[in-house]
Order: structure tokens, then C-alpha cells, then sequence
């Protein structure tokens, strides 16, 4: 079983960027009803399913296991997993500079939706967009 410890740890290793998500956060996601954890020891994805719909809440590789297909097989199982929740698409949001989840998403079947402009801070660089990305599911 994995603990939010661990997916804190991961959520902070990947996310050197960004704020990552504490222990407690995960752990009151993970209390909600709607909210599936898809782990491996070395990265995980965390997807939120509300009716005929999900969302990829976050995932996360460790940087020394990228650019191993962990990232792809976690999104792949994530989608497997909301198409039997019964979800008919999945959403998410990304930052405009992450290229690498961006390539990602792109060769599943993602495609932009939607811009929420300067969303992410970042320091000593101002605010990045974010993009929303959708996909219908099997």
C-alpha cells in the first residue's frame, strides 16, 4: 500500500517548480470517496472521478525513473481505471513549460480545451499559463 508519506515525497521530488503537495494533502484526497491512487514505487497518478467525468489531479515520476515509460503506463492505467469508474472523458491541467508532460499528453490523445493565463507562479521567472487538456475515454 502506499502511504501519503511517500506520495508526498514523489509529489516533492518531481514538482521542484511548483509547491508540492504535503502528506496531509494527499491523505485527505485519498479519504474522499471520488479519488483513485494509481502507485508504483517510483511515481504515481491521482485522478478524481464525479459522474461521467474525471480529472487527473497530479502525477508524478521520480526524476531518476524518467524517460522510462513509468509516466505513460501511470496515464494509461489512470484512463483504464476512470473508463470503470464510469468516466467518458478525462481532464487535467498542466503548465504551458512543462514540455516533457506535455509530450506526454499529446501522444495519448490530449488536446487543449481551455488557458487559465499566469496560473502557476515561478520565481525569478512571473507566472506560467496553464493549459487544460481533455480526452474522450474507450
Amino acid at each position: 500500500m502506499v502511504t501519503p508519506s511517500h506520495l508526498a515525497m514523489l509529489h516533492r521530488a518531481a514538482f521542484t517548480q511548483d509547491r508540492a503537495w504535503d502528506a496531509d494533502e494527499f491523505a485527505n484526497l485519498l479519504a474522499t470517496p471520488h479519488c483513485h491512487v494509481i502507485a508504483e514505487s517510483n511515481g504515481f497518478a491521482l485522478i478524481r472521478v464525479i459522474a461521467d467525468e474525471a480529472e487527473l489531479l497530479t502525477i508524478a515520476v521520480h526524476p531518476e525513473h524518467r524517460r522510462a515509460g513509468l509516466g505513460k503506463s501511470l496515464l494509461i492505467r489512470s484512463m483504464a481505471k476512470a473508463t470503470e469508474l464510469g468516466a467518458f472523458e478525462l481532464f487535467l491541467e498542466v503548465a504551458a513549460d512543462n514540455a516533457g508532460a506535455l509530450a506526454l499528453y499529446h501522444s495519448t490523445g490530449f488536446a487543449q480545451v481551455g488557458l487559465r493565463p499566469g496560473y502557476y507562479a515561478r520565481a525569478g521567472v512571473g507566472p506560467v499559463d496553464a493549459l487544460l487538456l481533455s480526452r474522450p475515454l474507450p
